[in-house]
């Protein structure tokens, strides 16, 4: 994996990370400080052009302005640009990221289609602002045991639910496997899709739905109990949608597997939990069973 890549996992990993004393008033986040010489590294290699990196200054721009806009104007301004910009980031839109292949034309089993992975410097961004700056991550006081077995078992119903319903379809048979870039496969699965999509869906589509601003709820008792129910079914239809590529039987798969992450994190409230199950999803599906799906 390419130096700049290295350093925007690392990077991710340094989120949960406390900020650095710089002198008496100022503090430096160190997640922030590797994600510069990622920048910078994926700069000075020509991975990254001028409007790349400027559209990723303004990305980290948006997300602190809505950490600290006080109207609420001026929050929805904020998340409404950077919605915008999220998604033209993440569908590859934005000029100037030459994002590598790494993978190319893979077939992972004689009947499988090929497959093919890029390392997305322009998704990958945005998972880690949206991340580091905007999601409810782990904290001091958390019942660790709790949360494990909360995506112990998310994880366990979802991948039934998907895989059952993709093998009762005929879309994948059981071929357990580890084929030669597993590693590389699952550490850019993990860090460049899982993070940045369940980043986005948790924290721009989830929250909102649900009444969050900020971290507080904006409604109560049986109204909050019905807004985050559809929260969890509209942004799981969403995550479907945004699968559209692989045809209807992807949207359908992808769909249950949204909304799968959806309920768990509506049930825990950290990001890291539905990160975790749509790791653990897409890992048994590549080392367990046809990827990404059978020829035809």
């Amino acid at each position: 994996m390419p130096v700049p890549f290295v350093l925007l996992v690392v990077s991710i990993c340094a989120a949960w990370l406390s900020p650095l004393s710089v002198g008496q008033r100022l503090r430096v986040h160190p997640w922030a400080i590797i994600y510069a010489a990622a920048v910078i590294a994926a700069f000075a290699q020509g991975l990254l052009q001028v409007s790349a990196v400027a559209s990723l200054i303004v990305l980290v721009a948006l997300a602190l302005w809505m950490t600290r806009a006080t109207h609420k104007a001026a929050y929805w301004l904020a998340f409404a640009l950077l919605l915008v910009l999220c998604l033209a980031l993440a569908l590859h839109k934005v000029p100037g990221f030459n994002n590598p292949i790494v993978i190319d034309g893979a077939q992972f089993s004689p009947d499988a289609k090929l497959f093919t992975q890029y390392l997305n410097f322009d998704k990958g961004s945005v998972g880690l602002v949206l991340f580091a700056l905007l999601s409810h991550k782990f904290r001091a006081g958390d019942h660790v045991g709790r949360l494990a077995i909360e995506t112990a078992a998310g994880y366990a119903v979802t991948t039934v639910i998907v895989l059952g319903v993709a093998l009762a379809c005929g879309l994948v048979r059981f071929e357990p496997k580890v084929p030669v870039p597993a590693a590389l496969f699952l550490t850019t699965n993990l860090f460049l899709t899982c993070v940045a999509e369940e980043a986005f869906f948790r924290v721009l589509i989830q929250d909102p739905l649900r009444g969050m601003r900020a971290g507080q709820a904006e409604s109560d008792g049986t109204s909050r109990r019905a807004r985050a129910i559809v929260a969890i079914v509209v942004s799981g239809l969403l995550f479907g949608v945004a699968h559209a590529a692989g045809g209807t039987p992807m949207i359908v798969m992808a769909a249950l597997a949204g909304i799968g992450y959806a309920a768990v994190y509506a049930r825990t409230n950290r990001i890291e939990v539905p990160i975790l199950v749509h790791f653990g999803v897409n890992a048994t599906h590549f080392l367990a069973f046809t990827y990404p799906a059978l020829k035809g």
